[in-house]
């Protein structure tokens, strides 16, 4: 018709695809969500930095089941796996401190006392009682580190005092399982004469003949580790506690000289013969069972 043919494209024209919009977060917002993950189902392990499920360190006594870490652990949950069910009797479950000083500071002696006894359920750093281990009755006595840090205050002394003269009267071995950063600064000398009653108490129970275990855990310091927790007729200890008088740090400096690698660690206690052996938390049962039939052995054999 006198118009020029147009021969087609083999390939048609690039047409840009029209994408959806995506939506506008605002400016300052991640573009991506995060998944709000629960706190406290995760434990993370601070020696070989494993993620451990916090159900399954209860189940294992808090021990990291990848590098045998022990974590802390509270006084009645120790208890719990020392003892037989349903043996265990309180002693002394009742009493208090008080600021006998009027102790002033950063914050009083009395609200930090009211405020560790909400937060922990405690009524001071230590429990006492008496309970079976195996087959054997014994008068029992755990301290609990997140009460202030363990510290040796009035009543820590006399209720560890009570215990082992309950003890000595009822003829039963003493088991104090100690974890401290040492005297309680807030009672002065109050505090300090409690390693002398508790050391006292300690030799008349020796005089009957009768045993006394210390069992040393991470960490055991200053006036505990001066008094009741070197005076076992056997020590023993978790693996890699800390245990030792003045902190490491305080030493270097008084000494001037370079302190040897493990120092004040359990290990290197023992290497050294301040303590007799260390024992793992989940086979303390059976080893302070073992220690009790030797002394029962012995005791009647000398009788």
């Amino acid at each position: 018709m006198g118009v020029p043919q147009v021969e087609p494209a083999l390939t048609p024209p690039s047409v840009k695809p029209i994408l959806p919009k995506k939506p506008n977060m605002g400016s300052g917002k991640s573009r991506t969500k995060k998944r709000d993950i629960p706190e406290g189902l995760w434990i993370k392990c601070p020696s070989c930095e494993a993620m451990i499920f916090d159900k399954e360190l209860d189940e294992n006594l808090k021990v990291c089941s990848k590098c045998s870490h022990h974590f802390p652990i509270g006084a009645r949950e120790r208890i719990h796996s020392l003892v037989e069910t349903c043996t265990f009797q309180e002693l002394d479950a009742d009493m208090e401190s008080v600021d006998v000083l009027g102790f002033k500071g950063a914050s009083t002696y009395k609200s930090k006392l009211d405020a560790y006894r909400k937060g922990t359920t405690l009524k001071d750093a230590v429990v006492t009682g008496l309970g079976k281990i195996g087959p054997h009755r014994v008068a029992l006595g755990v301290m609990d580190f997140t009460f202030l840090g363990g510290s040796m205050g009035s009543v820590v002394g006399e209720k560890l005092t009570r215990l082992i003269e309950r003890g000595t009267s009822n003829n039963l071995p003493v088991i104090i399982i100690s974890t401290s950063g040492g005297a309680r600064m807030y009672e002065g000398m109050f505090s300090l004469m409690q390693m002398a009653k508790t050391s006292a108490a300690l030799a008349y129970h020796a005089q009957q003949r009768l045993a006394y275990l210390s069992i040393l855990t991470h960490p055991t310091m200053a006036g505990v580790m001066a008094s009741y927790a070197t005076l076992g007729d056997l020590i023993l200890a978790e693996p890699k506690a800390m245990i030792g008088f003045a902190g490491a740090r305080v030493i270097k400096d008084t000494t001037q000289a370079e302190l040897p690698p493990g120092f004040q660690t359990s290990e290197f206690l023992l290497d050294h013969g301040l303590i007799d052996a260390i024992v793992p938390r989940k086979e303390m049962k059976d080893q302070i069972v073992k220690y009790l039939d030797y002394f029962s052995a012995g005791k009647k054999a000398g009788a």
